[in-house]
């Protein structure tokens, strides 16, 4: 038994029905001809083979009784692949847009709490002999650092712990006195963790007195973000959307312009979302705000928790240049880091752990059927690294990975990139009331990538990549 810590606690309670706290995790698998009799029963017994070394893929949420504490994972507790790993199938021609459709349906329901909170569907009716696996997980469990993690054991492409696969005992289930008990003693080690906690928010507060910065609004945050299309009361249900592009193109204009792969997702997403608020709104006049999430802690042993938080980064998508959009990307991004640090990256994340949990419950209830907007972002953006090799499940070749968060209350659109071996691939999550099609998000990002590269005198040929889908 191990207690969630307070971010983990806080990812939990955050959960409503209308707002989903699970992480979407895709592989898209190719299969051999010698393998092509590979079904969800051997997909299973591969899982089955590698349970051992996917621990969180064990662990199970337990209540505290009357709420005094934050919930406990039970870390071996019986996992039932049969319920766990579901089949899926696709309609014809069963390409891009047929598993982006798919994967927007598994997106629009909560995990069981009653089991570990996770679910995977294997996908099959793609074309081109292959199938998808979509793991859906609760951002309770793992964050963007451990989720990569786990996935590159599940690959084979990290060590797990070097054990006897059939080892694995199930824990017996806690007593209500032994929760009682554990709450009651980890309330005094947290009473205990007071002073430290005071001890790094004073440390925050000197650097901010001490900073030149110190008087400037965008020390906080930019701006209030602006009303939008996107800024609502959430549906239940999900749309999903991705794209791929040729990691050497986007690494070749980042050269060109000087900056980083991050400003240049940042620069794609403010292009895109320039042309849609006109599209919706009929204007793009005020910057957005946009929470990046900046891990730290990049153990690459890690694969559960969450050691993260939230950067407000303003999104330039009232400048209509877009070499300058890419210019002030970059700047907002630096300016974005530097009042991150001076306040301190786990100052929240400390903090958390004296969050009640009844009424922590009942403000993100409150924040998730209000009707108005965000008022603190816009939207989610994120950009992970991903693997840098090609992994294999079962013996078959993964050919792309896709990766994104959950929408938070009040705000319907998530942006999140991850990197695959040669791929820069974009992941699109919105509610029903934000977008119908949200290959609208998509198909402006490409379109406002093709825009760079001309105004910085490169290719608008974008590189196929072969080992991708087709666009939808």
């Amino acid at each position: 038994m191990k207690r969630l810590s307070g971010w983990d606690a806080v990812l939990l309670y955050s959960e409503t029905p209308n707002v989903h706290m699970h992480t979407l995790k895709i592989a898209v698998i190719e299969l051999d001809p010698d393998r092509r009799d590979f079904d969800i029963d051997a997909f299973r017994r591969v899982i089955h083979s590698r349970l051992y070394k996917l621990e969180p893929f064990c662990y199970q949420l337990v209540d505290i009784p009357l709420k005094m504490h934050h919930p406990m994972w039970r870390e071996n507790c019986d996992v039932d692949l049969t319920y766990h790993i579901r089949p899926w199938r696709l309609p014809a021609p069963g390409g891009r847009r047929e598993l982006d459709e798919a994967i927007g349906e598994i997106a629009s329901t909560p995990l069981d709490r009653s089991h570990p909170l996770w679910e995977m569907y294997f996908v099959e009716g793609l074309a081109n002999h292959r199938i998808a696996v979509v793991g859906k997980i609760h951002h309770a469990l793992a964050d963007g650092v451990a989720a990569a993690n786990l996935l590159a054991r599940g690959m084979d492409l990290q060590p797990g712990p070097q054990r006897d696969s059939r080892a694995y005992t199930p824990d017996p289930a806690p007593s209500t006195g032994e929760l009682v008990r554990s709450a009651l003693a980890d309330h005094v080690r947290h009473i205990g963790r007071i002073p430290r906690t005071i001890g790094y928010t004073a440390q925050g507060v000197n650097r901010v007195r001490r900073s030149t910065r110190k008087l400037s609004p965008e020390l906080t945050r930019p701006f209030t973000p602006p009303p939008t299309f996107m800024n609502h009361m959430l549906t239940p249900e999900r749309r999903f959307a991705t794209a791929t592009l040729a990691l050497a193109d986007v690494k070749e204009t980042s050269k060109r312009l000087g900056v980083t792969i991050n400003d240049m997702v940042l620069s794609v997403s403010s292009g895109a979302l320039r042309t849609l608020l006109q599209r919706h709104d009929g204007k793009a006049d005020h910057p957005l705000l946009a929470s990046v999430p900046v891990s730290f802690d990049f153990s690459p042993e890690r694969i559960s928790g969450n050691y993260f938080t939230g950067m407000l980064v303003a999104l330039p998508v009232d400048v209509d240049d877009p070499l300058e959009r890419v210019r002030l990307s970059h700047d907002n991004a630096v300016s974005a880091k530097e009042s991150h640090q001076l306040m301190g990256p786990e100052l929240v994340s400390r903090w958390a752990a004296y969050f009640p949990p009844a009424p922590t419950e009942s403000l993100f209830r409150w924040l998730a059927n209000r009707g108005g907007q965000n008022k603190v972002l816009n939207l989610n953006v994120s950009n992970v690294p991903g693997p840098r090799e090609h992994g294999r499940v079962g013996g078959a070749l993964v050919t792309e990975i896709y990766s994104v968060g959950p929408l938070t209350a009040g705000s319907g659109l998530n942006i999140t990139v991850w990197s695959y071996v040669d791929q820069l691939n974009v992941s699109v999550l919105s509610d029903s009331a934000t977008l119908e099609d949200p290959h609208e998000v998509t198909e402006a990002i490409i379109e406002d990538f093709i825009e760079i590269r001309r105004a910085a005198g490169l290719s608008e040929k974008l590189t196929v990549v072969e080992t991708a889908m087709a666009q939808a």
